[in-house]
């Protein structure tokens, strides 16, 4: 499969859909103000990735059997059992994919064989540079609407070409939950291989006690915690300047090998 050499590639399929945003680091305005001054650990996470739309707005309704679902322009509430388009979309599909594809539309909305639960395709496909996978989850930091919840996934979007989809659970019952389509469904963000590798997750070390730590770690520990809570006149958000100063010197051994990468397709 030939590859641009970015990280994450996004193909929107469905036109109707926003198009993927790059995470607000102050999650549109919903952080405290200090925590957007000050913690750089909660506007880094928040910030951390692309927030992906539902491609339309609509609604879902569970009456603790059946799902249903409608959305403006729909004549009425539809069952949804067990699956459905996106409006008028398999036409178009059809038209634009290779012979070999047609009706091979993915579906829009599917009922999963759980209780309340359902996936719901963005209208996109994504896949990443080899040995990346994409990580996809509730938006960080970002308050959810209610009456749905989010499950994480982690795809491997090297080698897995397919429909950018998400599974949630409804969690009301006889009562209509709303998916606004300039609020984001879920955040995709670029995960390493090797970051959640069996080698990587078993190479945690654990120390049981105090008594246990070592000189170099009383002595972080020294320079992070104590000597800064002594000076009366340390400014706010040490912590933050020194990780902008870092990420401003940039990442060397991810630029040089995204370079290789844009060499070998060119």
């Amino acid at each position: 499969m030939t590859h641009t050499g970015a990280v994450l590639e996004i193909n929107r399929l469905i036109e109707r859909a926003r198009p993927p945003q790059r995470a607000d680091r102050s999650a549109a305005g919903t952080l405290p103000t200090r925590a957007y001054r000050y913690c750089e650990a909660a506007t880094s996470a928040t910030g951390f990735g692309w927030w992906v739309f539902p491609p339309m707005d609509l609604q879902l309704l569970w009456d603790g059997t059946d799902i249903y679902w409608y959305y403006d322009g729909a004549e009425d509430w539809m069952l949804l059992a067990p699956a459905a388009q996106f409006p008028d979309f398999s036409n178009a599909f059809d038209a634009a994919a290779p012979d070999y594809l047609r009706g091979c539309a993915p579906p829009f909305l599917t009922v999963m064989p759980e209780p309340g639960l359902v996936q719901m395709w963005t209208g996109l496909m994504v896949r990443t540079a080899e040995d990346w996978s994409a990580l996809v989850r509730a938006p960080a930091n970002l308050p959810l609407p209610g009456g749905y919840s989010i499950y994480d996934g982690l795809v491997e979007t090297d080698r897995w070409f397919g429909p950018l989809i998400t599974n949630f659970r409804l969690t009301q019952m006889n009562r209509a939950v709303h998916f606004n389509s300039d609020f984001p469904i879920i955040q995709v963000q670029p995960i390493p291989r090797i970051a959640y590798a069996e080698q990587t997750l078993n190479a945690t070390s654990f120390t049981p006690n105090m008594a246990a730590m070592n000189e170099q770690e009383w002595r972080a520990y020294e320079k992070t915690i104590a000597i800064p809570s002594e000076d009366p006149d340390r400014p706010f958000g040490a912590y933050a300047v020194a990780v902008r100063k870092r990420r401003l010197s940039g990442c060397p051994a991810h630029t040089a090998s995204a370079d290789a990468r844009l060499m070998e397709t060119s």
